[in-house]
C-alpha cells in the first residue's frame, strides 16, 4: 500500500510503502466468546439492581422507623418544657418559696469558636482556669453545661460576649424572700428544683408539677428551625399554704438569735402554737442559713433541732406528774408535800432541791419547782400509769406531722423502769423529747384536758380541732392556776411575764448528757407556756443550748424570750390585752425569781 506525506517545508510531496494489516484474521478476535462469561456478568448487574432494589424496600418500607429515628436523631429534639414549681405561702399568702425564670448557658464544644482571648475571656467570667474551661469544651462531647442558673451580671457578660458554639436556654431557680428566719420551715431544693429538705420535700410531689415537651428540628448550630409533632403543655405545681405566719416566725427567729448571742449559747430554738387549731404559727431556729446561697454549710446550720435534737425536758415535766396525781384523786391543789431533804430516799438515793422548802402545796411544788415534790407524787402512782399518760401526750411517740426529721424521742417500757428511775422522770430525766413534741404536748393544759394534733399547713377552716382528753377539765384549769404561779412572784420564772397579758408556764434547765453520764457545766434551758391563761391562743416553746455567760436558768435564759415572743404575736394575732400594762411592770421590778431545781 502506498501512502503520500507532504514534506515539512511545504514542497511537493513523498510516497511511503506501509504494510497491509488484516484484522479480521486476528486469533484474539477469531476466538469465539464463551455463553457464560456474558451470562455471569449479566448475572452480576442483575444482582446488583437486585440490591440495590432490596436496599430500597428495606430503607422506605422495612426499615422505616430505625432510619426516622437516626436521622431524627441528627437533626430532631424533644425540648422539655419545664413546669413551674408551686409556691410556698405562709397563712396570709406571703411568698416564702417561688420559683423565677433565670438564663442557662450550655455548649457544642466543636462548634465552640476558638479564638484564644474570646476563651481566656470566657474563663474568667465562669471563674474557672483556663485549663478547666479545656476539658469543658473537649470536642468528643456533644453537650456541656457552661454555667446553670446564672445571676444577671454574669449571664451579661457570657452575651456580651458573643461566642460562636455558646447558646442560652432559660431555668428556673429557686428564690426564698425571707432567708435564714424560715430556711429550717420552707428548707430547700437542688439545682434540678428537687426538694431537698423541710416543706420543698415533704410536698415535693404536689410543688413539682408535670414537665411537657416540644419536638423540633435544629440546624448544625443548634438553632430551631422547625417545630414537628404536638406539644404537651406542661403543668404547673401546686401552690402549698402554710400554717407558719412569716411575721411571727420572723420575730421568733430574731428573739432566739438575741438570746444564743447574749448568753453565748451554741443554739436555740422557738416553737409557736396556735392553741386552738394546733397550727404550727412559728418554727425557728438559729444558727440558721441562707436557702438560696448554700455555699461553705455546715450541719449545725441546718440541723432543724425543734424537731431532730431530743433532751431530756427536765422540770417541764412537772406539771404532768402533778395533774395526774389530781386527775387519779390522790391528791388536790392545796394537798401538802413535805419536801424536807432526803424526806424521799429511795435505795440509799433521794432527790434534792436547790433550797430547803420543807412543807408545800401540790401548787407550790409547781411553783417553787420542787424536785422533791415531784418524786413523791410519782412515788404514788404505778409506772403503768405514768407511761400511759406519757403515752397520750404524745412522748415516745412519732409526732404525726407531715414534715421532714421529725423523731420519736425516749420513752422505755414501764415494765424496766427501777424505783429511782420512776423517781427521776417526775423532774424530766429518764425520758426524752423534742420541743415541738414538749409544745404540743402543753395543749393538753390549753384545751382542758385535751391534747390535739398539730399541722404545718393552713387549717382552711379555722375551728377548733379535737383531740385526744388526758385531764379533766377542771385538772387542765387547774394546771394552768399553777402555770401562773410558776411564771410570776414566787416563781420559777417571773421574767417570762408579757406586757399586757396573763401568761402561765414552767421553766426547766437540766444538765447534758455526754456518753453516759451528765457534764457539770453544760446545760439546756428552757421554758413551755401559754397566754392568755383564762383562755389560751397560743403556746410558745423556747430552748437554749448550753448558755454561757453565767445565767443558765430556764426562766432567766428562755424566759425572756417567751415574754417578747407572746407579746408580739398576740398582737399580731389581734388578741386584745387582758392586763392592765403599767400596774404589771411595776410589780415585775419587784419579782424574785426562785432558783429552779434541777
Amino acid at each position: 500500500m502506498i501512502v503520500r506525506k507532504r514534506n515539512k517545508d511545504g514542497g511537493g510531496s513523498r510516497a511511503v510503502n506501509t504494510r497491509s494489516v488484516s484484522y479480521s484474521s486476528s486469533p484474539l478476535l477469531a476466538s469465539k466468546t464463551p455463553p457464560w462469561r456474558s451470562r455471569f456478568l449479566v448475572a452480576l448487574v442483575g444482582l446488583a439492581f437486585a440490591g440495590l432494589l432490596g436496599r430500597a424496600l428495606y430503607v422506605q418500607v422495612i426499615g422505616t422507623e430505625f432510619f426516622q429515628k437516626q436521622g431524627e436523631a441528627r437533626y430532631a429534639h424533644t425540648l422539655e418544657l419545664p413546669a413551674s414549681r408551686g409556691r410556698i405561702n405562709d397563712r396570709s399568702g406571703q411568698v416564702l418559696a417561688a420559683s423565677v425564670a433565670v438564663p442557662s448557658f450550655w455548649a457544642i464544644p466543636k462548634d465552640v469558636e476558638a479564638d484564644p482571648a474570646k476563651r481566656r475571656a470566657l474563663a474568667k467570667i465562669l471563674g474557672i482556669s483556663r485549663d478547666e474551661l479545656e476539658r469543658k469544651l473537649d470536642p468528643s462531647s456533644r453537650f456541656v453545661w457552661l454555667r446553670r442558673q446564672a445571676d444577671d451580671d454574669t449571664a451579661a457578660q457570657i452575651k456580651n460576649l458573643a461566642l460562636k458554639g455558646v447558646f442560652q436556654d432559660r431555668e428556673y431557680k429557686r428564690k426564698y424572700p425571707e432567708g435564714e428566719a424560715a430556711a429550717h420551715v420552707v428548707g430547700f431544693t437542688n439545682i434540678e428544683e428537687r426538694g431537698q429538705e423541710g416543706i420543698e420535700l415533704a410536698f415535693q410531689k404536689e410543688l413539682q408539677g408535670r414537665d411537657g415537651s416540644r419536638a423540633v428540628v435544629r440546624d448544625r448550630l443548634g438553632r430551631v428551625v422547625e417545630d414537628i409533632g404536638d406539644r404537651v403543655p406542661a403543668v404547673n405545681g401546686r401552690d402549698i399554704d402554710l400554717s407558719i405566719d412569716s411575721k411571727i416566725q420572723f420575730f421568733a427567729y430574731q428573739r432566739v438569735r438575741d438570746a444564743v448571742a447574749e448568753h453565748k449559747a451554741k443554739a436555740g430554738s422557738v416553737v409557736v402554737l396556735d392553741a386552738q387549731t394546733g397550727e404550727v404559727l412559728a418554727l425557728a431556729n438559729y444558727p440558721s442559713f441562707n436557702p438560696g446561697d448554700r455555699q461553705n454549710l455546715s450541719g449545725a446550720q441546718l440541723r432543724n433541732r425543734a424537731l431532730t435534737d431530743v433532751f431530756e425536758p427536765g422540770s417541764t415535766m412537772k406539771p404532768f406528774i402533778a395533774s395526774l396525781a389530781m386527775e387519779t384523786g390522790r391528791v388536790r391543789p392545796e394537798t401538802i408535800i413535805n419536801t424536807a431533804p432526803r424526806s424521799l430516799v429511795i435505795a440509799g438515793w433521794s432527790p434534792t432541791d436547790a433550797h430547803p422548802h420543807g412543807d408545800l402545796s401540790v401548787a407550790e411544788v409547781i411553783q417553787k419547782s420542787s424536785n422533791i415534790g415531784a418524786a413523791k407524787l410519782a412515788m404514788q402512782m404505778q409506772p403503768r400509769e405514768m407511761h400511759e399518760m406519757f403515752t397520750a401526750i404524745g412522748l415516745g411517740q412519732r409526732l404525726q406531722i407531715n414534715f421532714p426529721g421529725a423523731i420519736t424521742g425516749k420513752l422505755r417500757p414501764y415494765k424496766s423502769w427501777r424505783p429511782i428511775e420512776q423517781a427521776t422522770m417526775s423532774y424530766g430525766y429518764g425520758l426524752s423529747a423534742s420541743l415541738l413534741q414538749l409544745a404540743r404536748a402543753y395543749t393538753v393544759f390549753a384545751r382542758d384536758g385535751e391534747v390535739i394534733p398539730i399541722t404545718m399547713t393552713r387549717s382552711q377552716s379555722g375551728d377548733p380541732v379535737h383531740g385526744i382528753r388526758v385531764f379533766s377539765p377542771k385538772v387542765a384549769h387547774d394546771m394552768r392556776g399553777m402555770l401562773q404561779l410558776a411564771a410570776g412572784p414566787g416563781g420559777t420564772a417571773p421574767m417570762a411575764q408579757a406586757p399586757g397579758y396573763s401568761v402561765g408556764g414552767k421553766s426547766g434547765t437540766a444538765h447534758k448528757q455526754e456518753g453516759k453520764a451528765y457534764a457539770g457545766n453544760k446545760y439546756r434551758s428552757w421554758f413551755v407556756g401559754l397566754a392568755p391563761i383564762n383562755n389560751p391562743r397560743i403556746i410558745v416553746a423556747v430552748m437554749v443550748d448550753e448558755p454561757s455567760n453565767g445565767v443558765y436558768f430556764g426562766g432567766a435564759v428562755a424566759g425572756p424570750v417567751f415574754s417578747q415572743v407572746v407579746s408580739q404575736s398576740l398582737r399580731l394575732m389581734n388578741v386584745p390585752p387582758d392586763l392592765e400594762v403599767k400596774p404589771q411592770i411595776v410589780a415585775s421590778q419587784k419579782m424574785q425569781a426562785v432558783e429552779e431545781s434541777f
